[in-house]
């Protein structure tokens, strides 16, 4: 998808420095898959204490 926005330039700098990414678009592709991985995570903490497991754990250890 093409588009224009207005990047924090300092940031993509920084960014394209600690990693060693040659292009803008490579630090964005990255820093959004990132995102996407952290807020998949995140959804995941949510559930805590909110899913029941039934299970035996020592037997399915044993296996």
């Amino acid at each position: 998808m093409r588009t224009n926005i207005e990047l924090d330039e300092h940031l993509v700098k920084q960014a394209m420095s600690l990693s060693n990414i040659k292009t803008k678009k490579e630090v964005i592709n990255i820093a959004l898959k990132n995102f996407v991985a952290w807020m998949k995570r995140k959804e995941l903490l949510d559930l805590k204490g909110k899913v029941k497991w039934e299970g035996n754990l020592s037997e399915m250890r044993s296996i």
